[in-house]
């Protein structure tokens, strides 16, 4: 088989399903040897397929979903999922085991900045309890990082956060208010590559879809501490007890998915969630923008 340059879009833990499968060699088991081309700027992941410097990347369906809005003969299909729950969280300074979606009207709040699919998908979450998500007063431009800063000063009254802002932020005193997969299924991460690299390469990606799943199979099956240490040297920042401690947290939210196969239900729901956001002005659908057709 031919070597596939597989684009990543940026490091977060939540990718553990990508990530375990280079480390335990499940690619190279079924054949192909895959080559990690280390992430930037996430919306430049699809630009890397599209522009030949790599056949295959992962990230987010909103990607597809903007590239599809702006033009429906877009190349670009969704494939492989991995990730099939919305990783991010609400942490606030106080503990509030009341919290509703609602009460965020009047607080000091800040949403993330370094990518945006996390507030368009909350913003609908925050509709459907009563709440109009544009008249909240958010603090939009600081990174994670800076919120969290300002959250422990007291100058915030909650931040928008994944891990591992979470687990530092709790061990500071902080709390966890709201776990945004518990909306339901969300569409987050899976392979993306054009239709043609999909026929090209479809030897090589149906292998990656097997290493993907058998990776699966062993992720649900493995305790925390030894996904951790096999991801580790992906986080030579964080130490393997903090890894462990986000996959626990995110372990019984249910947001790695158990195959690759990518379903209707989470792509309509973000979909959804965008179209309300007004960041897409029609819906291009499921059908036309995801292939399975490489899942055997």
């Amino acid at each position: 088989m031919r070597p596939i340059r597989l684009q990543e879009t940026f490091r977060a833990v939540f990718y553990v399903p990508f990530y375990a499968a280079l480390a335990r060699g499940a690619y190279a088991a079924e054949g192909v040897e895959v080559t990690l081309l280390d992430g930037g700027e996430p919306a430049r992941a699809k630009d890397a397929v599209l522009e030949g410097r790599a056949e295959i990347a992962w990230g987010g369906p909103m990607r597809l979903m903007l590239a599809h809005d702006a033009d429906p003969a877009c190349p670009l299909r969704d494939f492989g999922a991995a990730v099939l729950g919305d990783p991010f969280f609400l942490v606030g300074r106080e503990a509030r085991p009341d919290f509703r979606l609602r009460d965020l009207a009047g607080l000091r709040f800040a949403t993330v900045a370094e990518v945006p699919t996390p507030w368009w998908a909350l913003q609908e979450d925050i509709r459907q309890d009563g709440l109009d998500p544009d008249s909240l007063p958010r603090h939009t431009t600081g990174s994670m990082q800076q919120n969290a800063e300002a959250l422990l000063n007291g100058d915030l009254d909650v931040i928008q956060v994944f891990e591992p802002f979470v687990t530092r932020l709790e061990d500071a005193g902080c709390h966890v208010w709201h776990a945004a997969a518990s909306r339901g299924p969300t569409g987050y991460t899976t392979f993306m590559s054009t239709v043609a690299n999909m026929r090209e390469y479809a030897p090589e990606f149906r292998a990656m879809l097997r290493g993907l799943g058998k990776t699966q199979d062993w992720l649900h099956a493995t305790p925390d501490a030894e996904v951790a240490a096999v991801v580790k040297p992906l986080f030579p920042e964080l130490d393997a007890e903090l890894i462990q401690r986000c996959i626990a947290r995110y372990r019984p939210l249910g947001i790695w998915s158990r195959t690759p196969y990518f379903p209707p239900e989470p792509w309509e729901k973000l979909e959804h969630a965008m179209f309300t956001a007004g960041v897409i002005k029609r819906k291009p659908g499921w059908a036309a923008c995801v292939d399975n057709s490489l899942m055997e």
